[in-house]
């Protein structure tokens, strides 16, 4: 992930020299403002706890911390969202039985899922399948940014949300069918990227 942050950095003219042991780089914008920017993932790993004093120092120094959205937030939820239409009509005969075998593989009951909009069951699925890889909301380092910054009073900036990002996948078409095809479909490349992740923040 450095890499890819410093391409990218490379290519908006904004790249500094230092480097830092977890994926992160240093950007300077217009009028003196600046950025400590950090790949980040929603869940970790016990070994991604404690925070790099490197990066709790940052923070120490910040002015405000800026995530996609406030994770912290424990009454955020899915909401009460149902639809007409079971899951076993909405999924085709080639997708449902692969959504029971991914079921079975995580301990769930996919008939608790029967009448929840597809969006809300690929979100499930991808929770759990994380969680069988040892990620925990816990150990992610934006939660323990948050958790940090929250301690020292530091202003908190979202750039969506929670609410947000819940308003957006009810706008997805077929109450987001094509999401929970994708997650199903992609299930063993989906696990390679989340390990991979994983050994970037532990770097």
């Amino acid at each position: 992930m450095d890499k890819l942050l410093r391409r990218i950095a490379k290519f908006l003219g904004i790249i500094t020299p230092t480097t830092y042991a977890y994926p992160a780089l240093d950007i300077t914008l217009p009028g003196e403002r600046h950025l400590h920017l950090v790949g980040s993932i929603h869940m970790g790993t016990a070994g991604m706890f404690p925070l790099p004093h490197t990066l709790l120092n940052k923070l120490n120094q910040a002015d405000a911390l800026i995530v996609e959205a406030d994770i912290t937030d424990a009454t955020s939820s899915f909401g009460h969202s149902t639809v007409t239409e079971p899951l076993v009509d909405r999924l085709s005969e080639e997708y449902y039985p692969q959504l029971q075998r991914r079921c079975e593989e995580l301990g769930s009951d996919p008939l608790a899922m029967t009448y929840l909009p597809a969006w809300q069951v690929a979100l499930m699925l991808q929770a759990h399948q994380a969680q069988r890889l040892g990620l925990r909301g816990e150990y992610g380092i934006d939660y323990q940014l948050l958790k940090a910054a929250g301690a020292q009073e530091k202003e908190i900036i979202e750039l969506e949300g929670a609410e947000m990002q819940l308003d957006l996948l009810k706008t997805l078409p077929d109450n987001g069918i094509s999401l929970l095809h994708d997650t199903l479909l992609h299930w063993h490349t989906n696990a390679r990227l989340l390990q991979t992740m994983i050994g970037w923040g532990l770097k």
